[in-house]
């Protein structure tokens, strides 16, 4: 533009004839306006000058701002030359590419906001700009929306005031970082938004475009993401969920998905999200679902099997007993499974592998093949036992032999993963025996009862468990005949079979 350019030139001019008279009117430094006339002389601040100008009386507009609904339409053109032209499959690849399609909706998205200072909120109190307020104390946030896409915020009452109760991770308010909790909202594109937080939510899902919020900031500080895995042990929807105060907000997981556990601040709604990705939601605290799936009518509201007013309570009687892990079986029937902390491990770096299966599967012949496979990498415990040596026997070899009072001594102060009795005799096998088998660098095989797993299913040991299914009946008798004809006696066999 040319009258720009003179606009410029004369006004730099004028700058630098102003510099010569200086000296005389203000007594400056001659050393300081040498300075100041050797920048104003820079090429530099020439093109600045000019570039401000050119912007003051040009406004640049993007020629469209629906630029990946034209790049569509190319490739549905594209689509019946690409198998003719090489050139036309190239340029469709190229179009597809996910950086091109990325810079595209960021030009969509620049190209479609204004800059622009929003308007005064209608119906303000004159009073109000004439209060000494300080300028961060309200602060105008643009967000950029399609309708029916959630923010991924909520909201609770306080005093009458609309305040941002949680903020979900990964969801757009999150990425864009320019809400947080304890935020009040004031407006709306200069609409009053009351004290009804389903309303707000209504109205902020409904909007599309460009969206102004006036809030008043907290300036808390965002929490940094926890590193907690956990795997679900039930199915969870949240639009059937009455008690969520946001269905929209809500994440939807089934039995055996894995989450990662972002936030734990409200004590009945955690934020999470999948591993493999995506956005985090709302989902039931272990607290909430514990009360949820513990709950039970009282007798009172059942259905009355008596004639009498008051109904007939239950005629089981309870029963009360400590909780022993080697006889929890009772308690395991009664057990919530809501979720089970996990953690990410490298594979095959477990520490124990344990062979779970229904007795006479095989467990112990499955355990020993693999330790002579691979003598150097597996390894396992040797069972302590209260009987008297054999002749052929020698400590350490098959059995570690000790007296009955000590095991019994031990079993009490819970040395022991597991233990039992056959024929008046004590056998089990020692935690701190797994421990010497870990610390010399193999994986433990164990051949254990299911009840023992729980013990196992900690940080120091992290089994890998395996589930053997046992033949169906016919081969079992099968096998039971072979072994007898074999010349195995009914005592031994047993002995074979608590054994595996």
């Amino acid at each position: 533009m040319p009258v720009a350019a003179t606009n410029s030139e004369s006004a730099m001019q004028q700058v630098l004839d102003n510099l010569g008279s200086l000296p005389n009117a203000t007594g400056a430094a001659e050393l300081d306006l040498i300075f100041l006339r050797g920048i104003m002389e820079s090429p530099i601040v020439r093109s600045l000058a000019k570039a401000h100008e050119r912007l003051e009386e040009t406004k640049l507009e993007a020629v469209r701002d629906n630029n990946l609904e034209l790049v569509q339409e190319i490739l549905r053109d594209l689509a019946q030359l690409a198998e003719q032209s090489s050139t036309a499959a190239e340029l469709a690849r190229i179009l597809q590419e996910p950086h091109f399609q990325s810079l595209l909706e960021t030009h969509d998205s620049v190209a479609s906001k204004t800059y622009e200072t929003p308007p005064p909120s209608p119906g303000l109190d004159p009073t109000f700009s004439n209060q000494p307020v300080p300028p961060d104390a309200v602060r105008m946030v643009g967000i950029r929306k399609t309708a029916g896409e959630h923010l991924g915020v909520t909201f609770r009452v306080e005093g009458g005031e609309l305040v941002i109760a949680r903020i979900l991770h990964g969801g757009m308010v999150a990425q864009q970082g320019l809400l947080h909790v304890g935020d009040i909202i004031k407006e709306v594109n200069g609409q009053p938004v009351g004290s009804d937080p389903r309303a707000l939510q209504e109205l902020l899902r409904s909007a599309s475009g460009s969206v102004i919020l006036k809030i008043l900031p907290s300036y808390q500080e965002p929490h940094l993401p926890r590193q907690v895995f956990v795997k679900c042990h039930f199915d969870y929807d949240p639009a059937r969920d009455s008690l969520i105060p946001c269905k929209e907000a809500g994440l939807r997981f089934n039995a055996g998905d894995l989450l990662q556990i972002v936030n734990q601040d409200d004590a009945n709604w955690w934020q999470a999200c999948h591993v493999e990705g995506g956005s985090a939601g709302l989902i039931p605290s272990q607290l909430l679902e514990e009360k949820r799936k513990a709950f039970v009518k009282r007798d009172l509201e059942l259905t009355p099997t008596s004639g009498t007013l008051c109904g007939s309570l239950s005629g089981k009687k309870k029963k009360r007993m400590m909780y022993l892990t080697t006889k929890n079986a009772e308690f395991d029937r009664h057990e919530l499974l809501i979720y089970e902390e996990v953690a990410r491990m490298p594979p095959f770096r477990r520490k124990t592998l344990v062979l779970i299966g229904a007795q006479g599967v095989g467990r112990r012949s499955l355990k020993n093949k693999l330790i002579m496979w691979d003598p150097d990498r597996y390894g396992t415990t040797v069972p302590y036992t209260s009987r008297r040596p054999k002749d052929s026997e020698r400590e350490g070899q098959g059995y570690s032999f000790v007296s009955r009072g000590e095991m019994e001594t031990d079993i009490r102060a819970g040395r022991y993963l597991e233990h039992g009795e056959y024929e008046g005799n004590l056998y089990g096998t020692r935690i701190d025996s797994i421990r010497g088998v870990v610390a010399a660098g193999k994986v433990c095989v164990l051949d254990v009862n299911p009840q023992a797993v729980k013990v196992l299913r900690t940080a120091e040991f992290v089994p890998y468990v395996v589930f053997i299914e046992a033949p169906d009946f016919e081969t079992l008798r099968a096998m039971n005949r072979a072994a007898l004809e074999s010349g195995v006696s009914t005592k031994q066999l047993t002995e074979l079979i608590v054994q595996g």
